[in-house]
């Protein structure tokens, strides 16, 4: 994977600290799609000064294995 392929991804976690838990949540997890990759970020969000990301998954995938690995 190339440079461009990390610097989609880091900007799109960059800017959870403009715009933390406006997005929908999914499993459990707010759910930021990228802009430019196939790939969601999931995270959570309760009003502290850091956002845990918990998982960057490929969406296309089976979404029964997305639910299985955010359990």
């Amino acid at each position: 994977m190339g440079c461009n392929f990390h610097d989609s991804l880091f900007s799109d976690i960059e800017s959870l600290n403009l715009y933390p838990g406006v997005h929908r949540i999914v499993f459990g997890f707010h759910r930021l799609l990228s802009k430019w990759v196939p790939y969601a970020i999931y995270y959570e969000f309760d009003s502290c000064e850091t956002i845990p990301v918990f998982r960057i998954l490929d969406m296309r995938r089976d979404p029964d294995s997305i639910a299985d690995d955010l359990k």
